[in-house]
């Protein structure tokens, strides 16, 4: 009896020892496997995987310790499917006792967790949890998140070897954590050098304002892994911005949007001038206001285009998936200086801009000069040998047709003259003509519809047209072009001014949905009203192809009726 004993005591020595030897090999094999990977993410996950297989636990999680040290930025699971997560709803930010170990980094086993004294409870659709084991994973000589296991199969608790086994993981798994970084850091430098050099050969080479925008766009979003990417410019004549470019989800409802300087996340960027960054887009009560965004936001960052808060030009936006790693102090570094390569865009695009307009108007001078020195002298030439000639014809139809001629000659020098005189008008001496105001409206309103309307004037509308018909006209233009911003949704917007021998007639075309028959009317009855002011009016036309067509007129001799 005695040597059945000592051999079943042998045998299970034997088994014990054995039993420790495969668990040192699956822990050799989990920290190989955790130190095999380099793609952040890809660590994460083999971690926890590995943690619940070495411990035998039925769920697994990691949460990463947010920039405040207080709560975590980010939560994985092991043991849960995509049903239950979205089942239980919004993932824990590290309160209760999730939060135990960020307050106090050593390693904590329980037997019953909902016994703890900092336990909340689950909430509802939460899988029943009773066995825990918590630790925390070190990088370096910093906590960089928790690991947490629970429900040890078979209903057993969670003993010492199985906190040591878990706590010499953690360690590996640190080291792991911290070549990913590296490699990760060093990936995203180089991707960052090669979009610096795209964006320098751009800016060098004139490429257009809005294409440099958007590669720089484009390329910020793609290096941050960002869901989407806003650029934002001050509105003029306000305090707020309007979204010039967006690229992303929904990108074009956002476009044109006015995002106002006041509670809003680029708001706050553009005050202050430095980049400020929310852990959730969507949630963050210190930005209430502004449009509503696409579902599904999480950590989000805006950066202003400039050197300073009086310098700033816009702000470059970028918002990632809800969930994904908030935005640490090592990835705005970059962004910083990728800012300051789009503020230089905008920079040499409103210096390129003033070159062209300086260009221009030295061409009208000349143009001008020519016209008046050249043309107008050989016309009124023309004019005289003509009404001499006319005395000597004899026959009354050819007389009259000569006659007809110089008067054409005639009107055709008043014309020239006119535009002379429009040539040479300066903004600071006689104020914006009326030409100069239309050409302004479109192309500001290029901003928020996204892409330039098409424009053509005829006619002497800058002699002809009085002041207050002029007003009149600008204010029906400016309607109907926001109108077709913020309703129409068009592709392709066309205006049309003409100034005839009578009237002043206003067109705006445009491809987009129509005006519904059970729509908002009140900026139709102003258009309306303001042509009725001034014995004018207002026709709107549906065309074969779709959109719609507004015709404003007023008669050029019309007297208020206000």
């Amino acid at each position: 009896m005695r040597l059945d004993e000592l051999l079943e005591e042998l045998q299970a020595r034997i088994n014990a020892a054995r039993g420790t030897r495969d668990r040192v090999h699956s822990l050799l094999e989990a920290v190989v496997s955790v130190g095999r990977e380099l793609d952040l993410a890809q660590v994460l996950q083999r971690i926890m995987e590995a943690a619940a297989q070495l411990v035998d636990a039925q769920y697994a999680a990691l949460g990463v310790i947010g920039p405040d040290g207080r709560t975590l930025s980010q939560f994985l699971t092991v043991g849960l499917t995509d049903e239950e997560v979205a089942k239980i709803g919004p993932l824990p930010a590290g309160h209760g006792l999730l939060g135990e170990l960020i307050r106090n980094p050593e390693p904590l086993r329980l037997t019953d967790l909902g016994a703890h004294t900092a336990s909340y409870g689950f909430p509802a659709h939460h899988p029943p949890m009773r066995t825990f084991l918590g630790v925390p994973v070190r990088v370096r000589d910093q906590v960089f998140g928790n690991l947490y296991l629970t429900d040890k199969r078979g209903g057993h608790d969670f003993d010492a070897e199985d906190e040591s086994v878990i706590s010499t993981l953690s360690v590996a798994a640190g080291v792991a954590i911290d070549n990913a970084r590296l490699y990760e850091a060093s990936q995203r430098q180089h991707r960052w050098l090669q979009a610096n050099a795209e964006i320098t050969h751009g800016l060098l080479s004139g490429k257009p304002r809005l294409e440099v925008l958007e590669l720089i766009a484009r390329r910020a979003r793609e290096i941050t892994d960002a869901l989407v990417a806003d650029v934002s410019v001050p509105l003029s004549s306000t305090d707020d911005l309007v979204v010039e470019l967006a690229i992303g989800a929904d990108d074009g409802m956002r476009r044109g949007l006015v995002i106002p300087a006041e509670g809003t996340l680029s708001g706050a960027a553009y005050q202050a001038g430095t980049p400020v960054s929310t852990a959730g887009l969507a949630d963050d009560d210190r930005y209430p206001a502004g449009p509503p965004r696409p579902e599904g936001l999480g950590p989000a960052v805006a950066v202003p285009l400039g050197t300073a808060a009086k310098d700033t030009r816009g702000v470059l936006l970028l918002a990632r998936p809800s969930g994904a790693p908030v935005f640490t102090d090592e990835e705005l570094q970059p962004l910083l200086a990728f800012a300051g390569q789009a503020a230089l865009a905008l920079e040499l695009a409103e210096r390129r801009n003033d070159a062209e307009q300086l260009a221009l108007l030295e061409d009208r001078d000349r143009i001008a000069r020519d016209l008046h020195d050249l043309a107008i002298q050989r016309l009124f030439a023309t004019g005289m040998t003509l009404q001499s000639a006319a005395r000597l014809v004899e026959h009354a139809g050819a007389a009259e047709r000569v006659q007809r001629a110089v008067g054409d000659l005639d009107e055709t020098i008043k014309i020239i003259r006119s535009t002379i005189f429009g040539l040479r008008a300066r903004e600071d001496e006689t104020g914006p003509s009326l030409r100069a105001r239309v050409a302004r409206a479109v192309g500001e309103a290029g901003t928020t519809l996204g892409f330039p309307p098409r424009l053509s004037m005829e006619g002497l509308l800058d002699t002809d047209v009085p002041p207050a018909v002029a007003d009149h006209a600008m204010a029906a233009l400016g309607e109907t072009l926001s109108n077709a911003a913020r309703h129409a949704r068009a592709t392709r917007v066309e205006v049309s001014l003409q100034a005839t021998a009578d009237e002043v007639i206003l067109t705006v075309t445009d491809n987009g949905r129509g005006i519904p028959a059970d729509g908002r009317r009140s900026g139709l009855r102003n258009l309306a009203e303001r042509a009725r002011s001034v014995g004018g009016t207002l026709d709107i036309h549906t065309p074969a192809e779709g959109g719609s067509r507004l015709i404003w007129r007023a008669p050029l001799a019309a007297e208020s009726r206000a």
